[in-house]
């Protein structure tokens, strides 16, 4: 575990690293010591006890450049800042929080409810018996939209995958050249279906299957996945890769399909 939130010397030797890392070669002190908020001579310091652990090398006057142990080092202390603001923003923050839901009974202020998500949305039910709860902020009626707060637990949810199916260009044939029974098949398979690309759209009304986004479709089909959903993305070759981008980024599960 890196401290760099253990005290000041540790974030500030953290910085620097990220300073001469982003400036280098040709490093000026005197710049980050502006932007760090110390003196030239506390970073140069700081740069020479770096050189001596083998996290930055000199190159000569006032070039530094970053070692792959420091890369390493620095890869380790974001990714612990990272852990820590996301436990700040999720854990602690959320709970301090107000979220909307959708009643799913009719309630009160005031009233303790289990939380679940369906079809992507969050419901609450009055009682506790979920393994996630809050408490209601205002009175609802069943249907509605109720403000929670006070969360604890965490919500039973298993994500969801995309299947991501593939549409020649129109150079190639277009969605003329699909097999709509695999388009049939596939889509109605997903809780959602989306697509990019008009030979990928034309495909899907083709059968009946109207996308319901057909733009940012690799940031909506991520973001249902991560609701729960099964999701379908049609997408025209062209585009496939700007989709399966998204969801590799955020780690959602996905296979590609030839339509």
């Amino acid at each position: 575990m890196v401290d760099v939130l253990d005290n000041k010397r540790a974030a500030t030797r953290f910085r620097i690293l990220v300073q001469i890392a982003e400036r280098q070669p040709a490093v000026s002190q005197g710049e980050i010591a502006e932007e760090v908020g110390v003196t030239s001579q506390a970073v140069s310091e700081y740069i020479r006890e770096l050189v001596d652990d083998g996290l930055v090398e000199k190159e000569g006057r006032s070039r530094y450049r970053v070692t792959k142990e420091g890369v390493d080092w620095l890869f380790q202390a974001a990714g612990d800042v990272r852990r820590f603001a996301n436990h700040v923003t999720e854990d602690v923050l959320g709970a301090m929080g107000e979220d909307a839901a959708i009643a799913t009974e009719d309630l009160e202020e005031g009233d303790i409810v289990s939380l679940s998500v369906t079809d992507g949305l969050l419901h609450a039910t009055p009682g506790d018996d979920g393994p996630a709860t809050g408490v209601a902020t205002t009175d609802a009626d069943a249907g509605t939209d109720v403000g929670v707060t006070s969360f604890e637990g965490v919500i039973d949810l298993e994500p969801g995958s995309v299947t991501v199916l593939q549409v020649p260009a129109v150079r190639s044939g277009g969605s003329r050249a699909v097999d709509r029974e695999t388009v049939v098949e596939t889509c109605d398979g997903a809780d959602v279906t989306v697509a990019t690309g008009i030979e990928a759209v034309v495909a899907c009304r083709d059968v009946d299957a109207d996308p319901a986004v057909t733009f940012a479709v690799g940031e909506v089909a991520a973001d249902a996945a991560e609701r729960g959903l099964e999701v379908t993305a049609v997408a025209t070759t062209d585009a496939v890769g700007r989709v399966t981008d998204v969801l590799r980024d955020a780690d959602v599960s996905y296979e590609v399909l030839e339509a």
